[in-house]
């Protein structure tokens, strides 16, 4: 029974006849009729209708297909993995019946029921089987003949002359035997050689095979090379003579198979190796390292002769090959390097970045010093190929031996201060590190003297080329004010969290960083408000140092680069700016400077080669004749050393006076003279470097300090800051504290912001307006403890002045904070003293009659007011020596060198350092500090007991009391004991001098008991 939904078309009926074999076979159901069966027909068939499949997905299939290669290859079946992968390519690349392209759908459903099908890859047996593809069915037919019919064809005048062909003439020439002898030098025949030639019948012509003959070489580095003919002579045949007497002499002498080469051909492999060429048969590289092949063997050498001299080549091969390698890493492998400037050519690899422009620059300078040394190689090479001379082994090492010691001075260098360092330095340690390097080796090879003076040549001009970055940088900040760095390479990097125009800006904006000499480790110091130099901070435990030749200009490039970038911030004029943008146009580079005044100190020593011959007989005869008399000095003391005789000479030759200091019998070593042996070095840099990062210093910052001066009105800042917080402007500050005395006076409040603000207003506003809105008075609170004391009230008073930018720079809210703490001494003085200058006496008069009654049996009551009076003379005078000798020998004198010093000050962090110095001044001279705080505990001690006694004389004699009085007299004699005694031992100690004016005016008040 079919389905009747099917229509009985042939495809379908065999589409049927299928579905029931499937049916059949998998349910083992064979009667159709069944129900079972009919219901397993319908299924299929309405699955076969209905039902829509999804697509094949190729990635999947494509990474199954990869996780069973993976699978394959962890279990070490590399057949099968490779079988695998090879098989399944094909595949997807075959086309199929009835499909167009490769790797399709169906390419990969087919794939994807094979993987479901497949049960355990990994765990089958596989063989891969080979397959004979059949051959293609040979085209026999003579198309030739056919498409040829009834043409007539001309075929000459020699019809039976065989056809001419090229690959029978080619295998013709491959039959004749190519004679390959390598010469490269001419040989020696011997008259048996010369036979044998003679007996040859061969004919031969100048042609391309014999040109080729002559100048292609043997293939020795191949094995079983064909030997080489050479000449018989002993000379030339050492080795076998050396052989035959190891085979003689040792019985246990075991010849080894040996690779024979010419010396010509050990001359241009040496020649190869230092051009860095890689691929060598006599040198071989085995991780970085170059090493001789051991059965290397020229006839006329023996194999321990051989192998020394080409070690000794190898070690220079070695060192040219890491020096190239570096050369290349910088460059990213380009061929056509171009100068530090340009980035272009120095682009990295991909994904990483770009080497510091230091690396570059020293990339750069052996670059071009190996170029020139290649060009000597291949001058050597091409004499070699010419063989117009005779070219041995040893001339071309001769030839090559300054060149090999300046490789080795290069490859000293680069290992110290590049290969060294740790990958993960940061560039500034690097960079650091390298100039260094460069710098201690000029010092170190110029201290031998003639000896060394093509590698201080060398040196020298590597140095010039590899510090071109750091002095670009430092043209760069302190002509334009930029600090440009983009990779961190300078010692001194800018904090950009710090802008220009913040009031921490001289103090936090750049950070200096001191590199130790283990390479290890880096120690940022912050550059504080002193600019710190390189100097300054070379006191630690360890020792610290930076780049060795801005050393004595650090703090003047520290201070240009920062007044630049703070000029460049300030409103200037337009005028300046664009006379200073014409300047910019004008001036040379600090490089350039540099390298001209270089240049000029060179040509000036060689100016007058003649006198300089002259000079040098001349040298050379006073050095003889001083070496004589050393000599004599030193055999006096036992001492028989010519050398020493030599280098005291030369030491002290340049001494005008020293033959006759030193004929004269008393003879002195001055260790003065020893600034004769000055490196050549360092004093071209102290003549040709430092004075144009001088003279650009002392251009910003001049330029700074009259900008600051004149346009931002800094001394007029610094003058009213000692009119107010100092009291230089007494008539205005009188105004102001008067009327807070006379509330307290008054037992009134005077503890308001609004009156205290009001009261300074009004004072500052009459002769000061332009101050009136930048001075303001704050409250702070003080603890309940110290409120205990009159004279402690006043420190709840905050005087603050709101200074503008940039001259906040100078009058920072630190500096405010001791100003405010001079100003309340000077406010509680002023208090003690207007308490007891405004005491009445006739308080006393008006108490005398009505009293008189009350004390009788007492003492008298004038004797009493005479005791008040006298006290009151003694606090005055007590009070009047403090406040005289605080304000004319601390403040007024102190005052004065600080005006004159601000004048002077030639840059802005100097100044700051005059002000800074200026206020620890007369905080400590005004007793403030806490070493001495003893002794302040002592005047507020007195101070508060005038403020007590004004009191109670202001109270009336009624308010008084015998033991009152006794107890404050007692107390002011014990404090001004103490006080007169203290000072006396400091002003006879010499440690406080400015105190000797105190000490005496106390001591003159004082009564002995």
């Amino acid at each position: 029974m079919s389905c009747p939904t099917f229509t009985h078309t042939r495809a379908f009926k065999e589409t049927e006849r299928e579905t029931k074999k499937l049916i059949g076979c998998i349910t083992g159901v064979e009667d159709e009729e069944d129900q079972n069966f009919q219901l397993a027909l319908k299924f299929a068939w309405t699955n076969f209708r209905f039902h829509r499949y999804l697509d094949v997905d190729s990635h999947k299939v494509q990474r199954n297909i990869s996780g069973i290669y993976e699978k394959l290859m962890v279990h070490s079946d590399l057949s099968k993995a490779g079988s695998w992968m090879r098989l399944t390519e094909e595949f997807l690349k075959s086309p199929l019946p009835n499909t167009d392209g490769t790797k399709t759908d169906v390419h990969y459903s087919i794939l994807s029921l094979l993987l479901y099908l497949s049960g355990s890859p990994s765990n089958t047996n596989f063989t891969e089987r080979p397959r004979v593809k059949e051959a293609e069915p040979e085209d026999n037919f003579d198309w030739a003949k056919y498409l040829m019919e009834g043409e007539d064809i001309d075929i000459g005048p020699y019809p039976d002359t065989p056809e001419w062909s090229e690959e029978e003439s080619e295998d013709d020439d491959s039959r004749q035997p190519i004679s390959r002898d390598d010469s490269g030098i001419q040989l020696d025949r011997t008259p048996q050689e010369d036979q044998d030639n003679t007996n040859k019948t061969v004919q031969v012509t100048w042609t391309a095979r014999t040109w080729l003959e002559q100048h292609v070489v043997t293939p020795y580095w191949v094995a079983h090379a064909p030997r080489f003919p050479h000449s018989l002579h002993l000379h030339s045949n050492l080795l076998n003579v050396w052989d035959q007497h190891l085979y003689n002499t040792d019985p246990l002498y075991l010849p080894e198979e040996k690779a024979f080469v010419t010396e010509s051909q050990v001359i241009r492999e040496t020649l190869w190796l230092l051009s860095g060429v890689k691929k060598h048969f006599i040198f071989q590289h085995h991780d970085g390292k170059v090493s001789v092949r051991n059965n290397v063997v020229v006839t006329h050498l023996t194999s321990n002769c051989l192998h020394s001299v080409l070690e000794h080549i190898a070690v220079y091969g070695q060192a040219v090959f890491r020096l190239q390698k570096f050369i290349d890493e910088v460059t990213g492998y380009s061929t056509e390097p171009c100068p530090p400037g340009s980035g272009s050519c120095y682009s990295s690899k991909k994904g990483s970045e770009p080497p510091f422009r230091t690396y570059q620059a020293f990339v750069w300078a052996l670059n071009k010093y190996f170029t020139s040394f290649k060009e000597e190689l291949t001058t050597i090479e091409r004499e070699l190929i010419c063989n117009d001379e005779t070219v041995t082994l040893s001339a071309v090492l001769e030839r090559l031996s300054p060149h090999l010691a300046q490789i080795k001075v290069l490859h000293k260098v680069f290992c110290t201060g590049v290969a060294e360092v740790p990958p993960e330095t940061p560039n500034v340690v690097r960079a650091s590190h390298l100039l260094n390097t460069l710098y201690k080796a000029i010092i170190e090879y110029d201290s031998v003297g003639e000896a060394s003076e093509q590698a201080v040549a060398l040196l020298f001009s590597l140095w010039i080329e590899t510090v071109r970055p750091y002095l670009e940088i430092v043209d760069e900040w302190i002509v334009h004010g930029h600090l440009f760095d983009p990779a961190k390479e300078f010692i001194i990097q800018r904090n950009k969290d710090v802008p220009v125009n913040h009031r921490d800006f001289w103090y936090a904006t750049y950070t200096l960083y001191s590199v130790s000499e283990m390479v290890d480790s880096e120690e940022k110091l912050n550059d504080a408000a002193s600019g710190s130099s390189g100097g300054d901070q070379g006191s630690s435990n360890r020792q610290l140092t930076m780049v060795s030749f801005l050393k004595p200009v650090l703090k003047q490039i520290i201070m240009a680069g920062k007044s630049m970038q703070l000029l460049r911030n300030l409103d200037c004029k337009d005028a300046e700016q664009s006379q200073r943008s014409s300047r910019d146009a004008e001036r040379k580079s600090l490089y350039t400077l540099f390298l001209e005044s270089v240049q000029s100190r060179l040509c000036s020593q060689d100016e007058f080669p003649a006198d300089a011959v002259t000079e040098q007989q001349a040298t050379k005869r006073s050095l003889i004749k001083m070496q004589s008399i050393v000599s004599q000095h030193l055999q006096i003391e036992d001492v028989h050393d010519p050398l020493l005789a030599i280098n005291f000479a030369r030491l002290f030759l340049e001494q005008g006076d020293f033959h006759e200091r030193f004929c004269g019998g008393d003879f002195i070593v001055d260790r003065s003279s020893q600034s004769v042996t000055c490196q050549t070095f360092e004093l071209t840099l102290r003549s040709c470097l430092y004075p144009h990062i001088e003279r650009r210093y002392i251009e910003c910052c001049g330029n700074l300090m009259k900008t600051l001066k004149k346009d931002y009105k800094l001394l007029e800042y610094l003058q009213a800051m000692r009119n107010y917080f100092l009291l230089e402007a007494g008539d205005t500050m009188y105004d102001f504290y008067t009327a807070i005395f006379d509330k307290v006076q008054e037992k009134e409040n005077w503890q308001q912001p609004s009156f205290l603000n009001v009261q300074l207003q009004e004072a500052v506003g009459q002769r000061y307006p332009e101050d009136s809105s930048r001075l303001s008075v704050f409250l702070e609170t003080i603890d309940a403890s110290r409120k205990k004391h009159p004279v402690n009230n006043l420190e709840v008073l905050t005087l603050s002045y709101k200074v503008p930018w940039p001259v906040d720079i100078v009058i920072s809210s630190e500096c405010q904070k001791i100003y405010n703490q001079v100003f309340l001494l000077l406010l509680q003085i002023k208090w003690a003293k207007y308490s007891l200058d405004t005491v009445r006496f006739n308080v006393t008069k008006k108490l005398e009659s009505g009293l008189a009654e009350e004390v009788k049996g007492k003492e008298p009551v004038n004797q009493q007011i005479h005791r008040m009076c006298l006290l009151r003379v003694k606090l005055m005078h007590f009070v009047n020596s403090l406040h005289n000798y605080i304000m004319t020998r601390i403040l007024h004198s102190t005052g004065l060198e600080f005006q004159h010093q601000v004048q002077e000050a030639k840059d802005l962090d100097q100044l700051i350092k005059i002000h800074y110095r200026y206020l620890a001044t007369i905080h400590d001279r005004c007793l403030l500090r806490e070493k001495v705080s003893f002794v302040k505990e002592a005047i507020m001690k007195v101070l508060n007991l005038v403020l007590i006694f004004s009191d109670r004389w202001q109270a009336g004699f009624g308010a008084w009391k015998i033991e009152s009085i006794d107890k404050m007299e007692s107390d002011f004699k014990n404090c001004h004991m103490f006080l007169v005694t203290i000072l006396n031992k400091a002003v006879c100690r010499g440690s406080f001098p400015h105190l000797e004016s105190l000490a005496l005016s106390l001591m003159a008040g004082f009564e002995q008991c």
